[in-house]
């Protein structure tokens, strides 16, 4: 199994909740650029590797085993300290297009039982979410 930097599993994570439902559309994809364009996560992240990592992680989804193992080595990768902010940019993803698909929805559930979020934090975040893409 490949080991991640933090940075490279946030971007897995966010790569495997925009490819849950199949469709990686532009307002998702944007946003994935957005996040590691600006958050202090990615600062000493290359941001001309993002869609090479991004590419790394559709295949290994490709794999058998694929979404486990990527789920594995990302919360390995990723200090515990941190959960917290990966669901939230996960979830940022995901609401992107304004509609967060069962699959979606599925793989987030997933996802916050791996980084053992509590309740309170995981509803926090999406509420927040939620408000942030939120239109008049």
């Amino acid at each position: 199994m490949k080991k991640l930097t933090p940075q490279e599993a946030a971007i897995y994570l966010m790569v495997i909740i925009s490819a849950s439902d199949r469709e990686m559309d532009d307002s998702e994809l944007a946003r994935i650029g957005a996040i590691v364009r600006t958050l202090p996560a990615f600062r000493d992240f290359e941001q001309s590797q993002t869609l090479l990592v991004a590419q790394d992680c559709q295949k290994w989804l490709q794999r058998e085993n694929g979404l486990d193992e990527i789920l594995d080595a990302a919360s390995a990768a990723i200090p515990e300290t941190a959960h917290d902010m990966v669901y939230a940019i996960a979830v940022d993803v995901a609401i992107a297009n304004l509609k967060v698909r069962p699959e979606e929805v599925r793989l987030l559930q997933i996802l916050r039982e791996r980084l053992t979020l509590d309740r309170a934090t995981v509803t926090a975040i999406e509420r927040a979410a939620k408000a942030r893409h939120r239109t008049f």
